[in-house]
């Protein structure tokens, strides 16, 4: 437990977590991140950290699936969930497991034809290898599989002027 001076920090601290726990889940490091940004003490961030951990507000498989869900609507490639969730602190094997799981319902190479194609229709009056090479660094940029992207780019080629 906090000595009696700082616990007037562990319940700002708790307040400020509460804060940021009201606009989106977070992950545990994202959490503590943002308390010593504030300038909290260490052990009241500790605290802090375990108190919401304990009553399950944090929790990095919850977030790790609602992340992923999220993303993959919008959608993005796999390699940039993957990133994003690595740069939230979440454990390797949760990454792992929720990736796992969303490939059974995922097929990447529909996912890339769909953004592709529209790309390439906005881009009709350019050259044909600078609208593929524009194409393929926005498709990268939202974390598709290279190959898969560049089989895409062939295929849709063959069919039109590009």
């Amino acid at each position: 437990m906090l000595p009696k001076g700082e616990i007037d920090y562990f319940l700002r601290a708790k307040k400020y977590a509460f804060l940021l726990l009201k606009f989106r889940l977070r992950s545990e490091k994202e959490i503590a991140e943002r308390l010593k940004q504030k300038k909290f003490p260490e052990q009241a961030i500790k605290e802090t950290v375990v108190f919401l951990k304990e009553r399950k507000f944090i929790d990095d498989v919850a977030f790790t699936k609602a992340w992923v869900s999220s993303r993959l609507r919008r959608p993005f490639g796999l390699r940039k969930i993957k990133q994003e969730l690595a740069q939230k602190g979440i454990a390797k094997e949760i990454i792992h497991d929720a990736l796992a799981q969303a490939k059974e319902h995922y097929n990447e190479s529909q996912i890339v034809s769909q953004l592709a194609q529209p790309r390439f229709s906005k881009l009709k009056g350019i050259e044909p290898l600078k609208a593929k090479a524009r194409v393929y660094g926005y498709l990268m940029r939202r974390g598709f599989s290279p190959d898969v992207i560049m089989e895409v780019i062939r295929d849709i080629g063959k069919g039109s002027s590009f």
